[in-house]
């Protein structure tokens, strides 16, 4: 129910509370209360100055109806009747105001102006607008005109005068409807918003409570900052990475206390170059290795940030992953450790093999002796100059004499060398070369690289096939491209394809031989002599190498 008193008495200091929280009893007794009280002023003002009304039997009873009106107000269970019963009231209160008009106007004029609390009421309820005006109007021209009904001395005059107090009503019921009608509209509007408003709360507490749930269920610190660089979330994964970092002695470290270590996990990596101050500065990387924490609690950890941005586009925070590495950085440590110490190994046998073959052949020997003499020496040196490739592979180094060579010559002895294997697997094998092409390159380096191309372009074609090995001059750039119809490879398998020891899960289930070494140590000489190596591939329709060094 709305209450023509509320919003024009809102501010009164009983109303503690918004009218609507008040039971529906009380809103009906507030909306009473100010022609009571005014009944109450008015019996006052007419005991103190006209002591002789009060024996008026129509004021008393305006008196006593007031008294039991407001009785009313409290005693009916109007929660348990329709729920524009209590309308009546209002009714009532025109009735009441007739009477005390009629016994006290001689006294006190104005008292049909009461009639504004009932208009008030009935205008501003909101039900039944049409028979609320009808009413605002009716009701003060019957306080004036009954009487004189009754009366019987009821001329022109009279009901030319007594007009006035009923338009004059009319016109406030007017401007309370419209006010009221307003004001229901925009209550509607706002009900509407906030319902909306709860509702998006609701999903964005539900996507929170998802959020923060995945966030604690991966294995991985999320910690998210803002433009200004303070925290806006953090996992319960990526707490428990601050702690490791945090010193023992500090309770709340900032960012250059934490303990934050480079690749040697002894040196500390500069404030700048950590990965939450250039997450902050807005940068974005992937895969940036440091180290937590320190002695045997120390762990390593990659990290990617990706920056965030506000509607304008400009620049918010960033998010930072950390992801857990220790155990994969001491495994691929412990495996070049291994990869050292068996090369270290294999180094001196060969070593010794080639020092009594030189020692046999310097003996002369005869011709059958010397062939089979040459070839222990030829493959002896090529497995000596692998294991040296395995430990500069190691090492990050590997060191390239160059020279004027015919780059032309190489492709061809080494597609010569290659026929019978290719043959034997039913591979056909060709070569498009100019008839010669000097480049300043290390020839044994780079007749290694060939002879890795070639082998895997036949080896990777089991069902036969074609391999061709092209070679040409371009912009000061040698540029050598071997291409077969073999088997090919997943792109996600030719990213990872220079990789030591990688073979593509293809390889694995036909069991073609290899350790995954040839093109790593290939790209490391291309790179070498300053060029670059690259392979485009296609599963089942085969692949294509190439690789570029400067003439």
């Amino acid at each position: 129910m709305t209450n023509p008193i509320a919003w024009s008495t809102g501010k009164l200091r009983f109303f503690r509370r918004p009218f609507h929280e008040y039971t529906l009893t009380e809103r009906v007794a507030l909306s009473q209360m100010p022609l009571f009280v005014t009944t109450l002023l008015t019996a006052f003002l007419i005991w103190a100055f006209f002591p002789t009304t009060m024996g008026n039997p129509l004021f008393v009873t305006f008196l006593v109806s007031q008294i039991a009106i407001m009785a009313l107000c409290y005693l009916v269970p109007w929660n348990r009747l329709p729920y524009t019963s209590f309308l009546v009231i209002p009714l009532l209160d025109f009735v009441s105001i007739a009477l005390g008009r009629e016994g006290g106007q001689e006294s006190l004029t104005g008292i049909s102006l009461l009639a504004v609390f009932p208009v008030i009421w009935l205008c501003a309820s909101g039900y039944y607008p049409r028979a609320a005006l009808w009413l605002s109007f009716l009701g003060p021209l019957a306080i004036i005109w009954v009487p004189l009904l009754v009366r019987g001395a009821l001329t022109g005059q009279d009901l030319a005068r007594s007009l006035l107090l009923p338009v004059m009503m009319l016109g406030i019921g007017v401007s309370v409807s419209v006010l009221t009608l307003s004001m229901m509209r925009q209550q509607r509007e706002l009900e509407e918003k906030d319902a909306q408003l709860q509702d998006n709360l609701r999903i964005s507490q539900r996507q929170e409570s998802l959020l923060n749930t995945v966030l604690d269920t991966v294995h991985l610190g999320v910690l998210a900052v803002d433009a200004d660089g303070h925290d806006v979330l953090m996992n319960r994964k990526q707490r428990t990475n601050h702690e490791l970092a945090r010193p023992k002695d500090i309770a709340d470290p900032n960012e250059s206390q934490l303990l934050v270590f480079g690749p040697d996990r002894k040196t500390l990596v500069p404030v700048e170059d950590r990965p939450v101050r250039r997450a902050v500065l807005g940068e974005t990387f992937t895969d940036y290795l440091v180290w937590l924490g320190s002695g045997s609690d120390q762990r390593a950890f990659v990290t990617t940030a990706r920056a965030m941005k506000d509607t304008d586009g400009k620049f918010a925070g960033s998010v930072i992953a950390f992801s857990d590495v220790t155990d994969l950085v001491n495994a691929l440590t412990a495996k070049d450790d291994f990869v050292s110490s068996v090369s270290h190994e294999f180094r001196t046998p060969l070593t010794s093999i080639l020092g009594y073959v030189e020692i046999l052949l310097g003996d002369e020997p005869e011709e059958s002796q010397r062939g089979m003499l040459e070839i222990v020496r030829r493959n002896s040196e090529r497995l000596l100059t692998l294991v040296s490739d395995l430990l500069s592979s190691r090492n990050g180094q590997l060191i390239v004499t160059p020279h004027a060579v015919d780059v032309a010559e190489l492709v061809r002895a080494s597609v010569s060398s290659a026929i019978p294997r290719a043959a034997a697997s039913g591979v056909v094998l060709s070569a498009e070369t100019p008839d010669r092409l000097e480049a300043h390159v290390d020839g044994p380096r780079i007749s290694q690289v060939l002879d890795n191309l070639v082998s895997n372009a036949i080896k990777y074609s089991p069902d036969g096939g074609n391999v061709l090995v092209s070679l040409a001059q371009k912009d000061g750039q040698l540029a050598c491209r071997v291409s077969d119809t073999g088997m090919g490879m997943t792109a996600e398998d030719a990213s990872e394809v220079f990789a030591k020891f990688f073979r593509t899960s293809n390889v694995r289930r036909t069991a073609i031989p290899g350790v995954g070494l040839g093109l790593p140590i290939s790209k490391a000489i291309v790179e070498a002599h300053g060029g670059t190596i690259g392979v485009e591939s296609s599963l089942g329709e085969g692949t294509t190498f190439t690789f570029h060094v400067p003439v």
